[in-house]
């Protein structure tokens, strides 16, 4: 059984502050459930807690299985990383799901507007968890004590904030010093302005974070400040038209020459029950456990909703399957050979199931991913079957790999090609098990890394941030089914590279302006 930080799944939230950080409060409840729910910190257990509660936040939708933290949405939907992985994966060619539910569909067609309620959902989340951690920020500020709680809190913002930046460009801002109430209307962020924010508090909490590999599994470190600001870098093109690439390679470099991180000797091993000893290569995970995240959320919703058709959920170390989520030809295209013989990334099952989809509601159609599993390394079910000990892997070594090839390639100085090439191989090798698989110089291009990336990092909530970045993810350069809605594919308007600002916190808000073309 893996031992948790904090305890994060039994925290006794002694200051469920449902703080207003902006003012829709038909998706946020900003009042206190109970007169007696106490507002301030005080005890060693209160900021324990709190600190719990703030990296719990990513995967729980709320305190039990029907007390939701979001009022509007069922508390599983709520859930953070199901609603940025739907978002991140569905909208793209490695994801479709079969199911009707409200306006989920309008992922993958691509024709949402400010009124679906899965993007309000994230909006929402991102929201919340920067209020959790301002809160914590404002009551650790001044407490010497408190210091590795406070740090952690303002590392755990900047990623919120890096979310909302590559998702919505734009958003409400608050920080500690802010007022809270229904009466507050935050002022917008301009995507300079959030780019500027994360940059500059990520670089002046550095220093004060544990070493990488230093802090308890799943607690924020060094290397996870690095790794957000090579994020920031590799897409500053995006977010503010300004070329970054040398600084993402310094910070790629941090975390190579930190010498903390290597490849994972076997692939799968890093998406298991156990995964949670794959420190070497996993950086920073949003964890999950059979006994304690007992919510149709996080990882039992990307492994319970894969399975379906003839597929066994004992093959999984799960109850059964939701039969929901599959992929498209496009993504299986990726691999020459789909059995996984050659490429051991190529994870697929086929059986019942057909190549293409002709009706998306129908799960049989469109090869299922098999990726992730509630089963351990040693072939052991998780410690339960309903709900899964797998932790997502936000962050891994692989994707630093890659990120510094594309960023020498994209013209960065502080790398060269050769050790881009290199480091490329070595994802290879592992993937092949030997130098069969191995590229040349000259085979090294952008539109291979853009494939590579699919082939390494598939169903790990990166497609869509990597398909805005070469452009390929609007417009018609690059079809697959059901983009757009038409089974074959088309073209997109441009407008769908950023989400819109819920219609409810527009309409809530008169500091908030809405995203062009929504």
């Amino acid at each position: 059984m893996k031992t948790k930080y904090l305890n994060p799944f039994i925290f006794l939230i002694l200051a469920i502050i449902c703080l207003s950080v902006f003012s829709c409060v038909d998706d946020l409840d900003t009042k206190p459930l109970d007169e007696d729910i106490q507002t301030e910190l005080t005890t060693d257990e209160d900021f324990d807690s709190f600190l719990a509660k703030c990296y719990a936040a990513f995967i729980l939708g709320g305190q039990t299985g029907s007390d939701a933290d979001i009022k509007s949405i069922d508390v599983n939907f709520s859930s953070y990383l199901r609603q940025y992985w739907s978002i991140q994966e569905l909208t793209t060619e490695e994801a479709i799901c079969a199911w009707n539910d409200g306006n989920l569909r309008d992922l993958h067609d691509m024709d949402w507007n400010a009124k679906n309620e899965f993007i309000t959902c994230l909006y929402s989340r991102i929201n919340l968890e920067i209020s959790y951690c301002n809160k914590l920020i404002q009551e650790a500020k001044e407490k010497d004590k408190y210091q590795e709680h406070y740090v952690e809190a303002r590392m755990l913002r900047a990623l919120a904030y890096w979310h909302m930046l590559d998702i919505f460009s734009t958003g409400p801002f608050v920080v500690e010093t802010d007022p809270v109430g229904s009466m507050f209307f935050p002022e917008q962020a301009t995507a300079k302005e959030l780019f500027d924010y994360i940059e500059t508090e990520l670089k002046a909490i550095e220093e004060a974070l544990p070493a990488p590999g230093e802090n308890e599994y799943g607690r924020a470190d060094r290397a996870l400040a690095w790794m957000v600001l090579t994020k920031l870098y590799l897409n500053a093109q995006v977010y503010i038209n300004e070329d970054k690439y040398t600084e993402c390679l310094t910070y790629c470099n941090k975390i190579i020459n930190s010498n903390k991180y290597s490849l994972e000797s076997k692939y799968q091993n890093l998406f298991l029950a156990d995964n949670h000893l794959r420190t070497n290569e996993i950086i920073f995970p949003i964890c999950s456990d059979g006994d304690h995240t007992q919510q149709a959320v996080g990882m039992s919703y990307i492994i319970h909703a894969a399975l379906g058709g003839t597929m066994k959920g004992s093959d999984f170390g799960v109850s059964g399957g939701w039969g929901g989520n599959r992929t498209t030809s496009a993504f299986v295209a990726k691999f020459d050979d789909i059995t996984g013989q050659t490429d051991s990334r190529a994870m697929f099952y086929t059986d019942g199931q057909t190549l293409e989809i002709e009706e998306v509601l129908t799960f049989t159609q469109g090869y299922t991913i098999t990726k992730y599993s509630n089963l351990t390394s040693t072939g052991e079910a998780g410690s339960n079957t309903e709900y899964v000990d797998t932790d997502f892997p936000m962050f891994r070594y692989a994707d630093v790999l890659l990120m510094y090839a594309e960023a020498v390639l994209r013209g960065g100085s502080g790398g060269d090609e050769n050790t881009a090439l290199n480091y490329v191989n070595e994802i290879r090798e592992r993937a092949y098990g030997d130098n069969s698989g191995n590229i040349s110089s000259t085979e090294l291009t952008l539109d291979f890394l853009l494939n590579e990336r699919s082939r390494e990092l598939y169903w790990e909530a990166h497609r869509r941030t990597d398909l805005v970045r070469f452009g390929k993810f609007t417009g018609g350069d690059y079809l697959w089914p059901w983009k757009g809605a038409v089974a074959e594919g088309t073209a997109t308007d441009s407008k769908y590279r950023v989400c819109p600002i819920p219609s409810s916190d527009i309409n809530a808000n008169p500091n908030l302006t809405q995203n062009d073309g929504y």
